[in-house]
């Protein structure tokens, strides 16, 4: 007997008893829907924290200057210097200096817009792009002149789209709008990265009183090498403070790689979890084919007595466990994308966040090995016991 006419055969026995196989392959198909969609949980999450530190910048160091005491201290000047001393892993640096105070254009008055002196470099940096006007320049840096770039939605909010040559009171001083940001989140909020505004560090600085900054952003040659770049800061303000608690070097790449190594231990306990139903399929397609050795105690004794080897009962049996288990993992695979698109509907409509569940082509592939080694492996005890049937007893059996 071949394989083509086992597979027959195991699939004439599947559909002459619909119910009790569906039930069988239950277990199967629970748990390969339940790994695609959790795996594709997985990848949703990590293109979604991918894309969210795109926009934060995974090519970015951000360097913060606690000091120690008034002895100690790091000029920009000397920043810069750190910058032009590695420039196989440094590119730019910026100083960052936050300014508090209440917004207010005209009458009315703005408590969540963020107020942030940069450099010239900063937008390039961040990646951000200029919508109307023009962006911060050396000169207004250099000069300390009252100007700012505003984020799309304090244009369009208080401005109606038309902001540039006007001015924004930021506590009590005025400043000119150079320019307009593009739009940089999918949904303009209050609170959000549009609703800012940025001008020269130098001001920012002269209106806050502050010496030297205490916040940089730092952009690395290549998103390879933010291990050795944020080394190389850690090490020049090492050699400044001779105190590690005096400084925090944060880098975006390796926060990602942390984040992106969390979801994937989580996800894989999951996917473990989900997994034990396979197993307990497993099982069942075992009793099932026990029940199915014992019913067809004759048949098999028919068979031997006319001549079947050991070996083709054994086979028969093997093929009809692992055909019944990769229907399961088959009609799995299909409940596993259904059960992700309605993943990826739920998550927008509960969180608002654009998430979807992805499956893989490599849990797709797997989840059928499984199914089929399943099979394989749970069916090899019933089909053992069906060769080894005496023939005689077999034939006996009623």
């Amino acid at each position: 007997m071949n394989i083509m006419e086992a597979v027959r055969m195991a699939l004439q026995n599947i559909w002459a008893s619909k119910t009790r196989t569906f039930l069988t392959m239950l277990g199967i198909i629970i748990g390969i829907s339940a790994v695609i969609t959790i795996v594709g949980m997985g990848n949703g999450m990590r293109i979604y924290t991918e894309n969210s530190f795109a926009e934060l910048g995974t090519n970015t160091l951000n360097v913060n200057i606690k000091g120690r005491g008034t002895s100690r201290s790091i000029s920009e000047a000397e920043m810069y210097q750190l910058v032009e001393e590695n420039p196989t892993l440094l590119s730019k640096v910026s100083p960052v200096a936050s300014l508090s105070g209440t917004v207010k254009i005209g009458t009315e008055k703005s408590t969540t817009t963020s107020v942030t002196g940069v450099s010239e470099e900063y937008f390039s940096m961040k990646g951000y792009d200029i919508a109307q006007g023009r962006g911060l320049q050396y000169m207004d840096v250099s000069t300390r002149r009252h100007v700012c770039v505003v984020g799309n939605y304090v244009a369009q909010t208080y401005y109606n789209g038309d902001a540039v040559g006007k001015t924004i009171k930021v506590g009590q001083n005025k400043l000119t709008i150079v320019g307009v940001m593009a739009q940089e989140s999918k949904k303009m909020e209050k609170g959000g990265t549009d609703d800012s505004i940025y001008l020269p560090c130098s001001t920012a600085a002269r209106l806050s009183n502050v010496g030297n900054y205490s916040s940089y952003l730092m952009t690395v040659t290549a998103v390879d090498n933010a291990a050795a770049s944020k080394k190389a800061v850690e090490n020049a303000l090492y050699h400044v403070f001779d105190d590690e608690d005096a400084y925090t070097v944060i880098s975006m790449a390796e926060m990602m790689d942390m984040m992106n190594s969390m979801t994937d231990v989580m996800i894989t306990i999951l996917a473990v979890i989900a997994g034990i139903s396979l197993v307990v399929g497993g099982i069942g397609i075992m009793n099932i084919m026990l029940v199915s050795v014992t019913e067809r105690t004759r048949e098999i004794g028919i068979r031997k007595a006319l001549g079947a080897k050991e070996r083709y009962i054994m086979e028969q049996f093997v093929i009809e466990a692992a055909v019944t288990s990769a229907l399961g993992g088959a009609v799995g695979i299909v409940f596993g994308y259904i059960f992700s698109a309605i993943g990826s509907v739920l998550i927008v409509a509960l969180t608002g966040e654009e998430m979807s569940v992805v499956p893989s082509l490599s849990s797709i592939v797997l989840a059928a090995g499984v199914s089929a080694a399943i099979g394989i492996i749970f069916g090899y005890l019933p089909a053992k016991k069906a060769a080894r049937l005496n023939p005689i007893d077999a034939l006996r059996y009623d």
